[in-house]
């Protein structure tokens, strides 16, 4: 009997869980977004994923996010089936959003919508971002979009020529490698600098020793100590937002 009650209750939790792909739009090019959420109720967490895709990394970190009770959908940058191996593809594919931030815009606002039409609560959700998806939420902020914070795990930080954060309307928060050898301390610091002349509600952290990707598990790059951290920090600030 207490055997049939636990496979039930795993099953239970299981599926309170369970995920699903699902395709969309922008202009005339499909898109392969991972979403699962927990209830039409729930807060809501996007993520944007890293130069290699979407992929096995967000979707553990939906996983993660259901079971601290939040909805969440993984959007989808360059397109379904569309996930680089090699360095060059991954270059390509991300400098060409670089160079095209309307598109940019565009492709992430897709996924935004595409998650309020199965239910999600847009109204009440945050977005985060990690190495190229960290750049990505910055690009949103700076659009004006009407979320509650813009969070960049190991991102991008630099502002492109000509734009400003005068009309983020959410907070922003960065979590940083000290020892990141892509992204510098001094355009953290600008960062910092951008916001605060901005009038922008912000936190910033970083972590000594910790490379670009710090929070990848499995990788080269991954470091434990500052990826609990950075998740400990995120998650009582989820609570805050919330």
């Amino acid at each position: 009997m207490k055997y049939l009650l636990a496979v039930i209750m795993f099953l239970m939790t299981a599926s309170a869980y369970a995920g699903d792909y699902v395709v969309y739009k922008s202009g005339s090019v499909e898109y392969e977004g991972f979403y699962s959420p927990v209830s039409g109720k729930a807060p809501l967490v996007l993520i944007v994923h890293d130069w290699d895709g979407l992929g096995d990394y967000e979707v553990e970190r939906v996983e993660m996010l259901n079971k601290l009770g939040y909805s969440a959908f993984a959007v989808d940058m360059f397109g379904k089936g569309v996930r680089p191996a090699e360095t060059a593809e991954k270059q390509r594919l991300t400098g060409e959003l670089y160079a095209d931030r309307d598109r940019m815009r565009r492709i992430l606002q897709a996924g935004v919508d595409k998650a309020k039409a199965l239910g999600a609560d847009t109204g009440n959700a945050v977005i985060i971002g990690y190495c190229f998806g960290g750049a990505v939420v910055l690009e949103y902020a700076r659009s004006g979009a009407p979320l509650k914070s813009f969070i960049s795990f190991h991102g991008g930080l630099d502002t492109p020529q000509g734009q400003d954060y005068s009309g983020a309307k959410g907070e922003v928060a960065v979590f940083h490698g000290t020892a990141d050898a892509a992204v510098s301390m001094a355009s953290f610091a600008k960062l910092a600098a951008d916001l605060e002349k901005a009038g922008v509600k912000h936190e910033m952290h970083t972590y000594s020793g910790a490379p670009h990707a710090f929070t990848v598990f499995g990788s080269q790059s991954y470091r434990r100590d500052a990826d609990e951290k950075s998740w400990k920090r995120f998650t009582e600030y989820l609570k805050e937002i919330f």
